[in-house]
């Protein structure tokens, strides 16, 4: 038991009951916990129905409302780190990201020395698929303006398709991750880097969704373009690590 997905949904009837079989369809062992936020048109009750035939491997935390994936992925790590999982990853529900790709990141962090394993688009090998031209310079850009203001020596800040090792969640301050959205995905591998576990970005393949409604929207974006602005500042005055209370 080392290896968990956190899979957040809202409105994702259409793509859950295929993202969980996908997953274990591997069969490398991988658990998943489902973070629904209140989702009206039953995707809880779906992962419910399928949790009676995988009773030891996929579990459902529901939340009233929808609250944000931050807080989403923040309490779906702590629930992880409280069950003692060593590779804890975030997914989308919506196929963007392949499964099959879950044991390269897994493998990178396992054999390779890695302690955050990033999904990227933009380094060599990586791409996008089926995304307008305007999706794409929104994107670059983003990933290029992030870059310039952090200095991080990441190609891919805003991905969400990630495997952190138990030592890094344990050793962030989740109180200190002030954002919800867009800028969440930053924020968690900035942390990281200023906390000097080693990064490594492995090349994917991301899709677009076929099936569902995006979540992007322009307060998404807002946040992430100020947000960035507000990570760097802050970074002078704010301590990623987790304090260790002395006994």
């Amino acid at each position: 038991m080392d290896k968990i997905v956190i899979i957040p949904t809202y409105n994702e009837k259409d793509n859950i009951a295929a993202i969980i079989h996908a997953v274990f369809s591997l069969q490398l062992g991988y658990h998943i916990l489902v973070i629904d936020d209140g989702s009206p048109d039953g995707t809880a009750d779906i992962v419910k129905a399928m949790m009676h035939d995988h009773p030891h491997e996929l579990y459902l935390e529901e939340r009233k409302g929808k609250l944000g994936l931050g807080t989403a992925y923040i309490h779906g790590f702590k629930w992880c780190l409280a069950k003692q999982y060593q590779y804890i990853f975030e997914m989308d529900a919506d196929f963007s990201h392949d499964p099959h790709d879950l044991e390269r990141l897994y493998q990178a962090c396992s054999q390779d020395g890695a302690q955050v394993a990033i999904g990227s688009r933009y380094v060599t090998g990586g791409q996008t698929e089926n995304w307008p031209l305007i999706r794409q310079l929104y994107s670059r850009g983003g990933a290029l303006y992030t870059k310039l203001l952090t200095w991080m020596p990441i190609q891919d800040p805003t991905a969400g398709f990630v495997c952190y090792t138990r030592e890094v969640l344990e050793a962030i301050n989740f109180d200190m991750i002030a954002f919800v959205g867009y800028a969440f995905q930053i924020e968690m591998k900035f942390a990281a880097w200023k906390l000097g576990f080693k990064i490594k970005e492995v090349p994917i393949i991301f899709k677009d969704r076929k099936v569902g409604v995006s979540k992007m929207n322009k307060g998404i974006i807002k946040e992430g373009v100020l947000g960035v602005i507000s990570i760097q500042w802050q970074s002078m005055f704010k301590n990623y690590r987790k304090r260790v209370k002395a006994h």
